[in-house]
């Protein structure tokens, strides 16, 4: 049985070492770069809530100062201004982001290599709704946002993944498909 290293290779201690004698670490050859070179990215999105969304949130957080008022009005202010924070940053957190590099393609948590992606697809207006509703495949992966309408319907290849597709929302869907269609395949 072999056993694998690794870190640094030693120097064989000269038997006139003695007991205390410790050899000095060699390094291992290394390339230039100390990892992998990073990827390019090609398409870069976030799904931010539309203004309708933030208008809702804004309500609410209004809302809190009529409900709390009777009861005391600093106390309804205090309320109403952490509701908004807690809203603004659940809002900020829960926006997924859309990112194409030359390797990969990230949806949210989700990512995939570019290599298993196959045919990729537009959707706008009556279409995208059909592709969001009757037409959709319930073992796709979704992350599509109902204040966005253009979807991208992305096919997978990987004979190892049972997911069909990914249908993601996005606002540039010319852009989104263009840079999963590259000229020249990654390697």
């Amino acid at each position: 049985m072999t056993k694998k290293t690794t870190g640094t290779l030693r120097k064989p201690v000269p038997a006139d070492a003695g007991i205390s004698g410790t050899a000095e670490p060699v390094p291992r050859e290394r390339n230039s770069t100390a990892g992998p070179a990073p990827a390019h990215v090609l398409y870069d999105e976030r799904l931010w809530p539309s203004p309708g969304v933030w208008l809702i949130a804004a309500g609410l957080a209004a809302a809190v100062i009529v409900v709390l008022a009777p009861i005391n009005l600093a106390v309804g202010y205090i309320a109403s201004a952490c509701t908004a924070v807690l809203l603004t940053v659940l809002l900020a957190v829960s926006t997924p982001r859309i990112t194409v590099t030359d390797l990969t393609l990230r949806v949210g948590r989700a990512e995939i290599e570019r290599r298993f992606i196959g045919d990729v697809e537009a959707y706008k207006a009556e279409e995208a709704t059909a592709q969001r509703g009757r037409k959709l495949n319930g073992t796709a992966y979704m992350c599509f946002r109902g204040w966005i309408d253009p979807v991208v319907k992305i096919g997978i290849t990987d004979e190892v993944d049972r997911t069909p597709y990914w249908l993601v929302s996005t606002r540039r869907p010319g852009q989104l498909v263009s840079s999963l269609r590259p000229s020249d395949p990654p390697a």
